[in-house]
């Protein structure tokens, strides 16, 4: 089966900073009560005339220009988003005319609420070839224009920002699990046209699927690539809740030191959450060439989905 390694990740963050100070001043809460409840500090939010789309543009400029690969070679750029600017054209067509990439690129956007990201790689996989081997995969949000900020059970919750890789078609190893259960009550956006486009969520029903979901989805990706919790470098998963990710720490016995968290700086910023970590551990040092890593997300719809891939930069396609 043909896989894909990342070559190279970035991100691109709002303009405006909030801290759990800064939520306090705005709705009933404090920093206390959110960061004992979450492990979030701060996050961002969109200010003025900012969009998806343009974070997501400088994500992917960012990482096309770290990879140094020619952009004539990108079979795809997929968006993974549950908030675009418009319905239509896609935020994947924005960004390919902000970056001037070629016209015959497959330009589409994928929601998947939080696992966006993840399926999305897996969707990229079966469409580079040997011709046109990398395809630039993004996730990208603005939750901040979908938030209730009159609730506080959510709107403390999430933030903004956009994450971008660069993938190349290979021979590494890669496995990947995914699936869905149709759920409308725990996690829910109307749709446009509606009279409150809010995110509305029952935090303990999505509590419960994640902690038993996302155990299941390491374990199925170990289980297909035939490899053991200690031959994995990282696991970086949706960045939801502090205690979600120490509660499946726990349970599988892991080593709580692979289990990568930067959700106190950003919230839950749904897709754009992996990508966003992948790119934080870039610029932290933690990946190296050959690092096997997987990947986990759980979201709305409900929707989960576990990816194993290596890490190789600068062009280097194949895992040791």
């Amino acid at each position: 089966m043909n896989g894909i390694t990342i070559l190279s990740a970035a991100a691109a963050l709002p303009a405006r900073r909030m801290t759990n100070d800064d939520m306090a001043a705005i709705v009933d809460t404090s920093d206390e009560w959110i960061s004992t409840r979450t492990g979030i500090r701060q996050r961002y939010f969109c200010a003025g005339e900012e969009t998806v789309w343009q974070l997501a543009a400088r994500a992917a400029r960012r990482a096309l220009d770290e990879a140094g690969i020619d952009p004539a070679r990108l079979a795809a750029c997929v968006v993974a988003t549950m908030s675009p600017a418009y319905a239509t054209p896609s935020t994947a067509c924005l960004v390919q005319r902000e970056l001037g990439l070629e016209e015959s690129i497959l330009c589409f956007d994928l929601n998947a609420a939080c696992s966006g990201f993840v399926f999305a790689l897996e969707t990229v996989r079966g469409l580079v070839t040997d011709e046109k081997p990398y395809a630039l995969v993004i996730g990208a949000e603005a939750l901040s224009h979908i938030t209730d900020f009159s609730d506080r059970s959510t709107c403390v919750l999430f933030g903004d920002g956009a994450g971008a890789v660069v993938v190349a078609k290979s021979g590494a190893p890669f496995a990947c699990v995914h699936g869905a259960r149709g759920n409308s009550e725990a996690l829910v956006c109307p749709a446009f046209g509606s009279e409150k486009q809010y995110l509305g969520m029952d935090g303990r029903a999505v509590f419960r699927f994640a902690v038993d979901i996302l155990p299941r989805c390491i374990g199925g990706v170990l289980d297909k690539s035939g490899l053991a919790m200690e031959d994995i470098d990282y696991f970086v998963c949706h960045q939801a809740n502090r205690r979600i990710l120490d509660h499946v720490v726990k349970s599988m016995k892991a080593d709580p030191a692979k289990f990568y968290m930067n959700l106190a700086r950003y919230g839950n910023t749904s897709a754009a959450s992996i990508p966003l970590a992948l790119a934080d551990m870039h610029t932290e040092g933690l990946l190296r060439p050959g690092m096997r890593l997987v990947c986990a997300g759980f979201g709305g719809g409900f929707t989960w989905g576990g990816v194993l891939v290596c890490w190789r930069e600068k062009g280097e396609h194949l895992c040791d």
